[in-house]
């Protein structure tokens, strides 16, 4: 009888350690969980508070990510890379194009021989009637179908392009030239001169971030150079003056383009 009593005894208490364990890990996902829903929450978002309009492969992990896809552009995580990179390389493009079209644009008003960069293609040509068109095109084509190709093979296999500037079957090359930071960040000597990319993760954040805010704010900006030469036929700096002589009647809305009806 002792000993049946001992057997249930122990049955007992292991069922009640049992149970009791289950318990502690049945609880911690919940907490898990509500730190992650917090984490998310907290985060600058374009629509503020609104944690519905975020799609699920927009968790906060990558640079620039508010949480803004409506078209569903990164639904998929080969579209999400490409999409990643493509969103840096054009944002690069776009600051140094800007600060071409302001530099030349000031110059120009300066008296200097520089064209508007608008009018920079046809001055080239005129001044130099001898080069072709057709060479110009080819070997821009030929160029930058090179360096496309380099990126692409880059963004399926990470890494593999980290020679430099030259194919990555070309041996000795690499050195400073090579990639010392991943994904669209080449890093070394000659692409990150100042050490941006060498000092504490946090301050590399900081610096992420920053490309990619003036990046997009230069792609805002280049569309508004192109939209303001189509509908004045000047380019920036031209603009500018022109606003502040007389801003109430120089602006988006009296140009005669922006809104159609007014005139």
């Amino acid at each position: 009888m002792a000993a049946a009593i001992a057997h249930m005894s122990a049955a007992s208490s292991k069922a009640f350690t049992g149970r009791a364990v289950s318990s502690k890990r049945a609880a911690r996902p919940q907490a898990v969980h509500r730190t992650v829903v917090a984490a998310a929450a907290d985060r600058d978002l374009w629509f503020p508070g609104n944690t519905e309009v975020v799609p699920d492969y927009l968790d906060g992990s990558l640079v620039g990510d508010n949480g803004f896809d409506p078209l569903g552009l990164g639904s998929s995580p080969e579209q999400l890379s490409w999409n990643v990179h493509a969103e840096i390389f054009h944002g690069r493009l776009a600051m140094t194009g800007c600060a071409g079209i302001l530099l030349t644009s000031l110059l120009h008003k300066g008296g200097a021989d520089v064209p508007e960069w608008y009018e920079a293609g046809k001055v080239y040509l005129d001044r130099n009637p001898n080069v072709s068109f057709g060479a110009l095109l080819f070997s821009t084509i030929v160029l930058s179908g090179f360096v496309e190709f380099k990126r692409l093979n880059d963004i399926r296999n990470p890494g593999s392009q980290g020679s430099g500037i030259l194919p990555a079957d070309f041996k000795g090359v690499g050195g400073p030239m090579g990639r010392t930071v991943g994904g669209p960040y080449v890093g070394g000597q000659y692409f990150d001169p100042m050490g941006l990319c060498r000092g504490s993760p946090e301050q590399t954040l900081k610096y992420k971030w920053n490309e990619l805010r003036n990046g997009r704010l230069a792609m805002m900006g280049f569309l508004g150079f192109a939209a303001q030469y189509a509908a004045t036929g000047k380019g920036p700096i031209d603009n500018l003056i022109d606003h502040v002589s007389d801003p109430t009647r120089v602006n988006f809305v009296t140009n005669g383009v922006s809104v159609p009806f007014i005139q």
